[in-house]
């Protein structure tokens, strides 16, 4: 049974945007952190072990405050999704938060769970356009991670460069795609609402 589309049913528009503001603050402390970890293996004598600590460490705490507003934030999307969709096979809500920490599983499934709550959460222009900015994100994203595991254990400059591209390209791509959920949903949901009896 599909439950009703509350009066008060609106998009996560303060989740969106401050799940919008930490994201671009991650990518940020990511290209600190590559910049100073870079820096201290190749010349650690004239930089400090301790400053590339702290920019790891500060990376660290920018990465899980982003993740867990995006992953409050895409669970009410989902949410969302299924009212304005009810019959979009969106899966369980359990696999949709696990699949993004499960490793390997979070090179693929994300791609899916985010085009299908995309779709649901209203009509689009046009979905070609859709399909595009997931794959892009989703090939930046996937490309950050396995250059970053590469990257980990040498100096090079040309992997940590793009990998560190990569991730910033990510960045600004999930940003646009939390912006044309949240503005879908948004005015699905506006649509949907019950309207107010008009006085006699």
């Amino acid at each position: 049974m599909t439950e009703p589309v509350r009066p008060d049913s609106r998009a996560p528009r303060l989740l969106a945007r401050l799940t919008q503001g930490a994201i671009p603050l991650t990518a940020a402390a990511e290209v600190f952190r590559a910049a100073t970890v870079r820096a201290h293996r190749l010349h650690p004598a004239s930089t400090s072990a301790h400053r590339a600590a702290f920019a790891s460490m500060l990376l660290a705490y920018a990465a899980t405050a982003a993740a867990v507003l995006f992953l409050v934030w895409f669970s009410r999307c989902r949410k969302n999704a299924r009212l304005i969709s009810p019959d979009a096979a969106l899966g369980s809500d359990g696999w949709a938060v696990a699949a993004w920490l499960v490793p390997v599983a979070n090179l693929w499934f994300p791609r899916g769970l985010l085009l299908g709550t995309l779709r649901a959460s209203g009509p689009a222009a046009d979905g070609r356009r859709d399909d595009l900015l997931v794959n892009a994100w989703w090939a930046a994203w996937t490309g950050h991670a396995l250059l970053a595991v590469v990257a980990q254990s040498g100096t090079s400059l040309p992997l940590m460069v793009l990998s560190t591209a990569l991730f910033v390209a990510a960045a600004g791509l999930i940003v646009v795609l939390i912006q044309r959920v949240t503005s879908r949903q948004d005015a699905a949901l506006a649509a949907l609402r019950p309207t107010a009896r008009a006085a006699v």
